[in-house]
């Protein structure tokens, strides 16, 4: 991959809630959003409700215990927008291009994130604060 990737779309953004079932009051009853799906990450230790919005979701994010990375996020920041998730081609060769940059990573290669697809994630201090995720997403079949 050489010169300026584009990116493909934003696939999700990522907002932190200390309560799934509160902010989905809020979200799905008083905001009228449909939820397409409610999922639990046990070995993260997160709880995340999925909302279509066009292309795009958002993805409201709960911990199930302390020790996960947005228990951690809450109690330094409070609740808000986690981070910004990106659509990339061949998400490797994202990141490899990134590292040759010189630019922090958080996740030398991708794992499989809660939509089912590979996913790694770039320190905010290679973004101007902003924590990216970046997202390969596969075709059925």
């Amino acid at each position: 991959m050489t010169g300026s990737p584009t990116f493909k779309k934003v696939a999700h953004i990522g907002i932190a809630v200390h309560d799934l079932d509160a902010a989905l009051k809020i979200w799905r009853d008083q905001l009228g959003a449909e939820v397409s799906e409610v999922c639990t990450m046990s070995d993260r230790g997160l709880k995340i409700a999925f909302i279509p919005v066009g292309e795009s979701l958002i993805e409201l994010i709960a911990p199930l215990r302390d020790d996960s990375e947005v228990s951690r996020f809450l109690e330094k920041k409070g609740p808000g927008v986690h981070h910004i998730c990106l659509a990339v081609d061949d998400i490797q060769a994202r990141l490899d291009l990134y590292r040759s940059r010189g630019l922090q990573l958080v996740n030398d290669k991708p794992s499989i994130g809660a939509e089912g697809y590979p996913v790694a994630f770039m320190h905010p201090r290679a973004t101007g604060g902003v924590l990216l995720e970046l997202l390969e997403e596969r075709s059925e079949g």
